[in-house]
């Protein structure tokens, strides 16, 4: 088996669910806390061992890349006034020469199309996909967890999590064969069950091992739903050639696509702080009264 080496960061979309907010600013490079979206993505994906990262951007997007890139000014205001902790801490989060690539995802075509963006880049072996509004929190790094799971099964696996209590319906639930432990074989994906048709109670929570003859069935796809390139379809169109196994990883995960889970991720990312969660607390207290 190859390594897992590269991740595809789909950054193009218009992050509709959290406007204003993302009128002018990606919503990639929100913050949560005190650093952006992107930063908690990146520090897992390397964690895991990521060599290169793929980041597929749009129009308006060109902060992200400017993010990861030198602000002379800055740096040098911060060496002149001594501040050499926060400078140690701006550099830390700089790309090594060659970690990073940016492609350009030219229409809204959806994130079966995003990820065909990176195929020549990707190449001919596995990868991991990350959606890039998805922070989650774990003793041990996401994706690192489920590269662990590729070692020993190999093929495809799936992140997967409980969904909420009744709110199957709202998302997309993976089929498995004959389910024990934290780690089992796929038998299939639905995008939205009808309330009590739902297969499992595990959705697809944004973390993705896929094998590259992925790429050759995006190519011939068509348009699927909400007139979108859905990486779904392609996926169950493999499911049929290669092994898929879902896992059910050990921690917590934050939409910071939308509103509240933004909002759910500051608090609980700003609780876990040894040095900020008392300030936290008491201030919670306060605003609750």
């Amino acid at each position: 088996m190859k390594p897992v080496r590269k991740a595809v960061l789909p950054v193009a979309g218009l992050g509709t669910r959290v406007l204003p907010g993302t009128k002018v600013t990606p919503k990639e490079l929100l913050n949560v806390v005190d650093r952006p979206i992107l930063s908690y993505i990146i520090a897992e994906g390397r964690a895991a061992g990521i060599e290169h990262f793929v980041f597929v951007t749009g129009r308006s997007k060109g902060a992200i890349e400017d993010y990861f890139d030198h602000q002379v000014e800055l740096e040098a205001q911060l060496q002149a006034k001594g501040k050499l902790d926060i400078l140690a801490e701006l550099l830390g989060e700089l790309p090594r020469p060659g970690e990073m690539s940016f492609v350009r995802q030219m229409a809204p075509l959806g994130l079966g199309h995003a990820v065909w963006c990176a195929r020549d880049i990707i190449g001919d072996e596995p990868f991991a996909v990350m959606l890039p509004d998805m922070v989650m929190s774990a003793a041990k790094a996401p994706l690192a967890q489920a590269i662990e799971a590729y070692n020993q099964k190999g093929g495809n696996i799936v992140v997967v999590e409980p969904c909420p209590e009744g709110q199957a319906h709202q998302y997309g639930i993976v089929a498995l064969d004959n389910p024990s432990g934290r780690l089992n074989r796929m038998t299939g994906m639905v995008e939205k069950p009808a309330k009590g048709t739902e297969p499992s109670n595990l959705f697809i929570s944004g973390r993705y091992i896929l094998q590259p003859e992925i790429f050759g069935l995006l190519a011939e796809q068509g348009k699927g739903a909400g007139g979108e390139i859905q990486l779904t379809d392609s996926m169950l169109t493999l499911l049929k050639r290669q092994d898929f196994h879902a896992l059910e990883y050990e921690g917590v995960t934050y939409d910071c696509g939308d509103k509240l889970g933004l909002l759910r991720a500051n608090i609980a990312l700003a609780l876990a702080r040894p040095e900020m969660e008392a300030d936290v607390r008491a201030m919670m207290r306060d605003l609750l009264g």
